[in-house]
């Protein structure tokens, strides 16, 4: 009711004076797309800025470069950008995780909004975000990510389409396109969209996307060296008998498993349609959109008896209404207001091996925003706006591991710079109040049931100084407080997705972090460079640990608090070394690192480690052709009874090649990934002892606009 009721508001008051005098208001991120990374224009951060100016990390992944890195998750897509690695659960369900945080730390948006779904309740949900249909992915971190939420405080990945246009197409239609096959899955995989004027300044669009996968190919074992021992002499021991129903457990058979990551085979289908009213006083648009997968879970494959072994499936579904507003102002107080609106019905059922259903999860939820872009009077400028956020989740079933619950907030903020060319300043605020509820069923007592109530503050101060013309130093200072989730409140029981028993802790407090960063910048006729260091003390940090325990055949999985402290760096450039014909040769590299310490236990669990990438690459107009070598360090640095993860290097190459050049709408990419089959395992993974990633890979994307 508040959602029809706040959406025909908006219409009503927005509607009104729009011009009919139609034309774009807003930069589309094809207009970006042959920009340099330093005036790359960010719109993530509520303020359009460019990125030169930035006062933290950032990274923009678009055109050809978007082509090359997109694969089925989000999290995979993202997994060579500076800071970034993925959570790795099978490649269907990957998150991104920045700077070693995840889950509920890392927001997931989908032009602008949350993605609402449960993929922060778990590493096995898939999140509903769909880079085949994504014209732009932005990854942002420091003082502007908090302006969506306190639970941005590791950072925000916002997936930016055209479902909802935000320009008038100068073709009479206007048609996207792409088809990409992956060979380590007998991945098949295409997406299109297409635009088309009506009278008047109305827009119509439509699009839609499908993906086919088989099992994975690895390019040895499943399991590490540590459990095929294990499993092998589990198998040398006198059977057991098996519950009635069940087959018995083939060790043996569990430590062959080599070549195909069994489970992991995913069907994915999306379809969406949007109108928009682009005028010269503003613009207003309302999209729909559905989302259906059925997905593998990598299976925990048992090494000891009286362990279980499942291998579920995720069948999950979407369906998602969007609307967005923009009121263009006089330019003396206001020089835009802005209202975005989201609501989705969210599904997802785990199957058993028969079909039937598990356990069923059911998400319904709304998030909205109103932002007051402030005119801009000088050297100052600034956006003040509230975000409302509302979620019913219940899950139903066997393996029912959190009671029906509700989360409520309510969020207001304001960011304000003052540019004074050289020096330029940033300051920003957020008062949150989240309200959560548990109602646990009748035969589900053991869960706390009751309410919590949380008020948190976060606020950012920073400056940067420009010390020539394309060079610029910054340094941000942050305080941010997060209320508890209610999967880290109120899990307490068996989870078939994690094959874990998950227990959550109702009497956690507010987390709270204190952060400093520095970062440099700089370009020139021939070379880019970014680095950036950062520093961040939390109390009352929340981490998911394994307890060593087990509990209905599952690993224990438990949530705890206590006093923790994140440090690392990211550093990346490129360097022209020569000029033949119309092209260049161009060396590039990245590298970063984090270590996390969670205070009197030890090293935080899960921590990716130190990661060295080079690549040379030949670029000229019709084609460019590049070799990269990636060097993961090996991860020793590890948790109570977590296992330490081997290093890895991986040779990749690829060919990008437009044969009517840059500005004309055809393009074709060719990678081989992993090129000398190695095994690689990600340390953040829940599942790296049993899944590895990725062997060998060739994939072929084709690109077209028109």
């Amino acid at each position: 009711m508040k959602f029809h009721l706040l959406s025909g508001c908006a219409l009503a008051v927005l509607a009104h004076p729009i011009a009919a005098n139609a034309q774009s208001t807003t930069e589309t991120a094809s207009d970006t797309y042959h920009q340099a990374p330093g005036s790359q224009i960010v719109v993530s951060g509520v303020l359009p800025t460019r990125r030169q100016d930035m006062l933290s990390s950032v990274a923009v992944v678009e055109g050809k470069d978007l082509a090359q890195a997109v694969r089925p998750s989000i999290g995979e897509t993202l997994a060579h950008e500076p800071g970034v690695s993925a959570t790795s659960f099978g490649p269907s369900a990957s998150r991104p995780v920045l700077r070693g945080l995840q889950g509920e730390r890392v927001r997931m948006l989908t032009n602008g909004l949350g993605s609402i779904d449960v993929s922060n309740t778990s590493v096995d949900h898939a999140a509903v975000v769909n880079p085949l249909l994504a014209e732009r992915i932005e990854v942002l971190r420091g003082p502007q990510s908090l302006l969506y939420g306190s639970s941005a405080i590791g950072g925000v990945v916002n997936v930016i389409d055209k479902r909802i246009p935000t320009s008038v197409p100068e073709e009479a239609v206007h048609i996207d396109a792409m088809g990409t096959y992956g060979s380590a899955a007998n991945e098949r995989s295409g997406a299109g969209s297409i635009d088309v004027p009506l009278s008047g300044g109305w827009v119509a669009h439509a699009d839609g996307s499908y993906l086919k996968s088989d099992n994975m190919r690895i390019g040895g074992h499943a399991l590490t060296p540590a459990l095929r021992d294990e499993a092998l002499a589990t198998s040398q021991l006198p059977a057991e008998p098996a519950e009635d129903g069940e087959e018995a457990i083939d060790y043996a058979a569990n430590a062959a498993v080599k070549g195909k990551l069994p489970n992991s085979a995913a069907r994915t289908w999306t379809a969406g349609a949007g109108l928009a009213y682009i005028g010269s006083g503003g613009n207003i648009g309302v999209s729909y959109s559905h989302y259906d997968s059925l997905y593998g879970v990598p299976i925990r494959f048992a090494t000891l008896p009286g362990q279980e072994q499942e291998a579920p499936r995720l069948s999950l579904k979407q369906d998602r209404i969007d609307m967005r507003a923009e009121l263009n102002g006089d330019g003396n107080v206001l020089d835009k207001v802005s209202l975005r609106l989201g609501y989705a019905d969210y599904t997802h059922a785990e199957l058993e091996e028969d079909g039937s259903v598990g356990t069923a999860f059911y998400n319904k939820g709304m998030e909205s925003r109103l932002e007051f872009t402030q005119a801009k009077h000088g050297a100052w400028r600034g956006v003040t706006g509230v975000q409302f956020y509302n979620r019913d989740f219940n899950v139903i079933g066997e393996e029912a591991f959190l009671p029906k619950n509700t989360t409520t907030q309510v969020g207001l903020f304001t960011l304000q710079q003052l540019d004074y060319g050289a020096l330029k300043f940033e300051a920003g605020g957020r008062y949150e109040h989240t309200y959560l509820s548990s109602r646990p069923l009748s035969d589900q007592d053991q869960f706390f049931d009751g309410t919590r109530n949380f008020n948190a503050f976060s606020g950012s101060l920073g400056a940067s100084y420009g010390l020539g013309e394309n060079w610029r130093a910054g340094l941000n200072f942050s305080h941010t407080e997060r209320a508890p989730a209610a999967e880290e409140l109120f899990a307490n029981g068996p989870h078939a997705g994690t094959q874990a028993y998950e227990v959550g802790d109702a009497g956690f407090k507010l987390e709270k972090a204190n952060s400093i960063e520095a970062i440099l910048r700089g370009s020139g006729t021939n070379y880019t460079f970014e680095a950036s260091a950062y520093h961040t003390w939390f109390s009352n940090f929340i981490y998911e640990d394994l307890t060593g325990d087990e509990e209905d055949g599952l690993p224990v999985y438990a949530f705890r608090q206590a006093d923790a402290r994140y440090y690392g760096f990211e550093v990346q450039g490129s360097l022209t070394l020569a000029r033949i014909g119309d092209g260049k040769v161009v060396a590039d590299a990245l590298g970063d690192y984090v270590r996390a310490q969670v205070k009197s236990v030890g090293p935080a669990p899960r921590i990716p480690p130190l990661r060295l990438l080079g690549g040379l690459s030949y670029q000229a107009t019709k084609f460019d052709i590049r070799g990269e070598v990636e060097r993961v360090s090996r991860q020793d640095r590890i948790a109570e009874f977590e296992t330490a993860t081997p290093g890895y290097t991986m040779v990749n190459a690829e060919v990008n090649i437009r044969p009517w050049g840059k500005d004309r709408p055809l393009s074709f990419a060719l990678s081989a990934n992993n090129i000398f089959d190695v095994v690689a395992r990600r340390a953040s993974s829940f599942l790296k002892d049993y899944a590895p990633l990725s062997g060998r890979d060739i994939r072929v994307t084709a690109r077209v606009s028109f």
